[in-house]
């Protein structure tokens, strides 16, 4: 059985409203964004195959919406930072609080409110978006601990369950930096990197439950963007059809593209939703193991320096402290 409620996931959906709206048009800009800009280097690109013969032609318009494409992501590139912060962290917030009970503020105060709690909770959006680098790099280091013990365990047919479940663990560490990020919120801590740290630690010793419940919330994700790519291959293929010269590569690539921007809008929201309510249930009550905060020291680079940033982080703090009393 899974420990968390999709009833309740659709609830924190109905509730965090605003910020879904957010979302959508955040990610279908950026989807629209791609098509234009792609859009306009084809055409470019098609305007300068004039200048030869039919293959020129096709080549030209190839390389100009490639060029597009490939220029939009360099631009979005940079804005990663700054959407992680105002955007998905945000909207964690809020779910954060949903799930503790508490009321929230309507429309755009919800969204104000929820980017006002991740100020205060990381600072920077160059801080936050390094922590949560650092997470992932955790996270699949325990992913490396969980496979490394499945592996030698002699049971046929093995190999291809483990496949499953490494499939199963990528749709979970794409979502679990955030989830570790909402028990951050969650737990009010002043230190974020010993909040993370401690926060990982309760994932590993926790791993078997937490894939059980990733596993469903996979299902549910791959499911859902299958179906909703097979709906986007007929607009896509109109946009292509617009498109000056057929760029003909375009209707599979805009398809996969309109089909992310609901996932990442609408879909990921909801399976995160349901992970927080797992991670919360399967970690009530319990404190970090030792046992494992000396695997995942042993395993991982990243988690040691989540050990060192929380150090320097602890006398950054008491510095000032210091020399306070050194004046008085």
């Amino acid at each position: 059985m899974a420990d968390f409620s999709f009833s309740t996931s659709m609830s924190v959906m109905r509730r965090t409203a605003p910020f879904l709206v957010l979302r959508v048009i955040v990610y279908f800009g950026i989807a629209v964004a791609y098509v234009l800009v792609t859009g306009t280097g084809a055409g470019i690109g098609w305007g300068v195959g004039a200048l030869g013969d039919a293959d020129f032609r096709a080549t030209s318009t190839f390389f100009g919406g490639a060029i597009g494409f490939g220029a939009t992501a360099a631009v979005l590139y940079f804005l990663r930072e700054y959407i992680l912060y105002m955007v998905k962290v945000g909207h964690i917030a809020v779910m954060v609080e949903y799930l503790e009970g508490r009321d929230l503020p309507d429309g755009r105060n919800q969204i104000q409110h929820g980017q006002a709690v991740v100020k205060e909770r990381f600072g920077q959006a160059n801080v936050l978006f390094g922590l949560d680098q650092i997470i992932k790099g955790v996270l699949r280091a325990v992913t490396g601990l969980v496979e490394g013990l499945a592996s030698i365990l002699p049971i046929p047919g093995f190999d291809g369950l483990m496949k499953i479940v490494r499939a199963f663990l990528r749709v979970a560490v794409g979502l679990l930096d955030e989830v570790i990020l909402a028990h951050l919120i969650r737990t009010k801590t002043e230190n974020p990197w010993a909040g993370a740290r401690d926060a990982l630690v309760l994932y590993g010793q926790n791993a078997r439950p937490m894939l059980t419940n990733a596993a469903w919330v996979a299902l549910v994700v791959y499911g859902l963007s299958f179906v909703v790519f097979l709906v986007m291959l007929a607009p896509a293929g109109l946009v292509v059809y617009l498109i000056p010269g057929a760029w003909s590569a375009g209707g599979f690539v805009f398809a996969i593209l309109f089909a992310w921007a609901v996932k990442v809008a609408l879909i990921e929201p909801f399976a995160i939703a349901s992970l927080l309510q797992a991670f919360h249930k399967v970690t009530d009550g319990q404190v970090p193991n030792p046992e494992w905060t000396a695997k995942l020291d042993s395993a991982s680079d990243k988690f040691r320096s989540l050990g060192e940033k929380a150090m320097a982080s602890v006398s950054g703090k008491q510095a000032p402290k210091e020399a306070e009393s050194s004046a008085d």
